[in-house]
């Protein structure tokens, strides 16, 4: 982790997630240079930071991405709903800089994707697999990022596609729940900052494994974690999984 002082520049800036990085960017003894948001061109204003961090759309995305690889500066993308297109310019970015791309910037977060997949690989397809998700009542997207992002730490262990696995729309007469899919139900109200559960069901017991998000200042807090180990990198794709060495 770098111990030097580094210029952000924060895409969405005026965000509920933007204002929280820029305030935890601040606590870490950073500095917050240039905000982009809706509208601004980010091309001419990367230049004058040391790492980007975008929150905002996935319509800027490739936008984003171009401007940051003519800067010639790292971004962190905390950005969820990506569609496939906007998996390709993630990688292609990544030639040219080095490029931090999750659903979800929380450590802990981060730790239980990393549980959840080391369960799945030691139960077995016997174990039925369920993600549980809850936000706020503004969240435009579902199932979530985060919940996207443990069903696909299951969706490896297993050696499946996660598009082939996932079942998140279940209603009316579904018939009997189909072997080795990964299930998901979203629930959406009040004020939530991000619930998130994986239950494994097995033959007359489950295990569950869940995280509790207190505040959305957990994120703005890895964020800036992630921003920081970025830092120094060669070009290519990252996650918060090589943040925490695991």
């Amino acid at each position: 982790m770098s111990k030097s002082k580094i210029r952000f520049a924060i895409i969405g800036h005026k965000g509920r997630m933007g204002l929280a990085i820029a305030e935890a960017v601040e606590e870490a003894g950073h500095e917050f240079r240039v905000g982009v948001d809706l509208g601004g061109d980010p091309e001419p204003l990367l230049g004058q930071a040391d790492v980007v961090v975008d929150f905002s759309s996935p319509d800027a995305l490739a936008a984003n991405l171009k401007a940051a690889c003519s800067a010639g500066v790292p971004i962190l993308v905390g950005t969820t709903g990506l569609e496939q297109d906007q998996f390709v310019a993630l990688a292609e970015a990544a030639k040219t800089i080095p490029v931090l791309q999750t659903g979800n910037t929380s450590l802990g977060v981060t730790l239980l994707a990393h549980l959840v997949k080391e369960a799945a690989a030691k139960l077995g397809p016997d174990w039925d697999i369920e993600v549980l998700e809850m936000h706020h009542r503004m969240k435009v997207d579902a199932p979530s990022g985060t919940a996207k992002l443990l069903g696909e730490a299951a969706a490896e262990a297993r050696g499946v596609s996660l598009s082939d696995a996932m079942d998140s729309g279940r209603h009316g007469h579904t018939g009997a729940r189909r072997d080795g899919d990964i299930g998901f139900a979203t629930l959406r109200g009040g004020t939530v900052a991000g619930e998130h559960s994986v239950i494994f069901a097995g033959n007359e017991e489950r295990i569950t494994l869940a995280h509790s998000a207190e505040n959305r200042s957990i994120f703005a807090r890895g964020a800036v974690r992630g921003a920081e180990w970025l830092m120094g990198k060669p070009a290519g794709r990252y996650s918060m999984n090589d943040v925490l060495g695991i």
